[in-house]
């Protein structure tokens, strides 16, 4: 099979009953038995089984691959923007009590606006799908964000001739650009998640997220390894003007191609088009209305004629089958008329998300723990690494020897980011073999509980060697956060799925994008903590060795509510 290959289409055959072997869902093939101009009311009797139970076609290897490759972008500008922001804030003149105020900022407004962008993303009728214009428009955020971040020290420099005046454009600049991107960067994860859920069946919802984990240890390893280069004195840090620049290059080139090959990886059925009548066989009675009078999903009545076995040849060559075509109005979409669609509001979001089912909310605590514990050493490692492992000095000047050895903390820091970065994407391929083994419960107790005992080493003893070493059980907590809540979800749902089919009820299950939206919005409360709490903490303890400390007592928190109240799943 070549990477590339079309997609395994799964094609219904009109008024036969299909063979053994042929993979046509039992829903659709009892209906079907019967072409002698019966009338079989689809509307009542078919539409919650049908929207239940059909899956959309097998993705091949390729596909899947390139659907993944955003999150190599992704990941690969976060890699810069953890690595150097605060050697950057700090190196225009913002204030160590101040340094954890940048992270406020940006979740608070995620925390607030995110939930209520994947609950719109679900109902989202543009022409290019559901998700992708959401995709797309936070991309280009993300974009303008890391361009303010990296450039808009020199910027401000050539701009503005005033000593005091520069510094303090610089900082608002450099700061504006870290909330921008740190915005999108985090906003973008959830409707890429709904994406693939979206467009991909149950198995390939569980390697899509495996591809994602992969590419995401793979980009975070290479802009940790740009982030740790001294391009300063090379050819291209010549011409380009300084090492920010071109690393900025690198982040823009790379993230601008992976973002287009993502969009245009996996064709996603916009909500609300109609099929044309050459979409279904010409027999099909199921109808996907996008009209005023009915709602999205909607099922039409019509009387079925006779009509002869079409031969193999009329079968339509394309990727999406009607089963596909089908399944991708999910049950989130699904209303009975447009009437009932309403507008989604702040309070309406907040009472869904309390009046969630409680493993769904305790895989969100669970979720906040874990983010909580990752970015109080992520944010502030390479500073870490800097002025503790180093002994350098941020606030010397910028031709001394403190610096100086501040900077190759720094570098060395990033270094460790990338063994963090390396080791996330094994561990995403090792966790494919430790599953049957441990189960989805296992892996996630798993990656906590080493992290925890990781970072509790690395502050209790703070050497080169051995927090380079220990830097390799980041990536196994990385790997844990990014896949293992979201297989816990796609259980989930489908465990309802299967119930609301069991009991013949036309009940929709909760919405893909409110579920990925609600878990990705503890990314941004965990930030808020992050910035409200840490920046304190390092002022009381007169040194930043508190932030691995701190981080290890979440981590091993969370591994004890991992244990009591995260619901276990086959």
């Amino acid at each position: 099979m070549t990477l590339l290959s079309e997609d395994q289409s799964v094609r219904p055959q009109p008024c036969r009953v299909s063979e053994p072997g042929k993979h046509i869902h039992t829903s659709l093939r009892q209906y079907s038995t019967d072409c002698s101009g019966s009338k079989v009311d689809y509307a009542d009797s078919v539409e919650g089984s049908v929207f239940a139970a059909v899956e959309p076609p097998r993705r091949s290897r390729g596909r899947l691959i390139l659907h993944g490759l955003v999150m190599f972008g992704r990941e690969f500008c976060y890699a810069v923007e953890a690595a150097f922001v605060t050697p950057v804030l700090l190196s225009v003149g913002l204030p160590r009590s101040l340094y954890s105020i940048v992270w406020l900022i940006s979740p608070i407004l995620g925390f607030l606006l995110q939930p209520i962008i994947g609950s719109a993303s679900d109902y989202c009728r543009s022409s290019w799908g559901r998700r992708r214009p959401y995709i797309l428009a936070l991309g280009i955020l993300m974009l303008v964000g890391i361009t303010l971040f990296l450039n808009g020290d020199a910027v401000i420099s050539a701009l503005v001739s005033d000593r005091s005046l520069r510094s303090t454009w610089a900082i608002v600049v450099v700061m504006f650009g870290v909330v921008l991107f740190d915005f999108a960067a985090d906003f973008i994860d959830g409707p890429i998640k709904a994406y693939l859920f979206d467009v991909c069946s149950h198995q390939d919802k569980e390697r899509g997220l495996h591809y994602h984990a992969l590419l995401t240890g793979l980009g975070g390893a290479c802009g940790y390894l740009v982030g740790a280069m001294d391009w300063g004195h090379s050819v291209m840090g010549q011409l380009l003007g300084s090492e920010y620049q071109v690393i900025y290059f690198f982040s823009a080139l790379t993230w601008g191609i992976f973002l287009t090959v993502h969009l245009f990886s996996i064709p996603e059925q916009p909500l609300g088009k109609a099929p044309s009548a050459s979409d279904f066989s010409s027999s099909s009675a199921l109808h996907l209305l996008g009209s005023h009078s009915s709602g999205y999903g909607a099922l039409v009545k019509e009387p079925v004629s006779p009509v002869a076995p079409a031969p193999a040849t009329d079968l339509r060559p394309r990727s999406f089958s009607a089963l596909g075509e089908a399944n991708s109005v999910t049950s989130s979409a699904k209303q009975p008329n447009k009437e009932d669609q309403k507008k989604m509001t702040f309070r309406l979001l907040i009472k869904a998300i309390v009046n969630m089912p409680s493993h769904y909310r305790c895989l969100c605590v669970s979720h906040l723990l874990g983010w909580t514990a990752f970015l109080c050493n992520m944010l502030f490692f390479t500073d870490f690494m800097g002025q503790i492992v180093y002994k350098g000095n941020p606030y010397a000047n910028h031709s001394s020897a403190a610096y100086a050895t501040y900077e190759r903390g720094v570098e060395v820091g990033c270094w460790g980011l990338c063994i963090n970065a390396v080791s996330s994407a094994l561990y995403s391929y090792v966790q494919r073999f430790l599953l049957s083994y441990i189960g989805l419960k296992g892996l996630y107790f798993m990656g906590y509980f080493v992290f925890g005992l990781g970072t509790s080493l690395i502050g209790l003893f703070p050497n080169i060697v051995a927090t380079l070493v220990l830097c390799s059980v980041f990536g196994v907590m990385s790997s844990t956060l990014y896949t293992i809540p979201f297989n816990l979800i796609a259980e989930y749902q489908r465990e309802e799925e299967e119930q609301l089919k069991q009991h013949g009820s036309n009940k929709s299950p909760r919405g893909t994008g409110m579920d990925c939206a609600a878990l990705t919005c503890m990314v941004q409360l965990a930030q808020i903590i992050v910035g409200l709490g840490l920046g304190a903490l390092v002022n009381a303890a007169g040194s930043v060795i508190v932030v691995v400390l701190s981080a290890s007592t979440m981590s091993l928190i969370g591994c004890i509510f991992i244990v009591l109240f995260i619901r276990y799943v086959e």
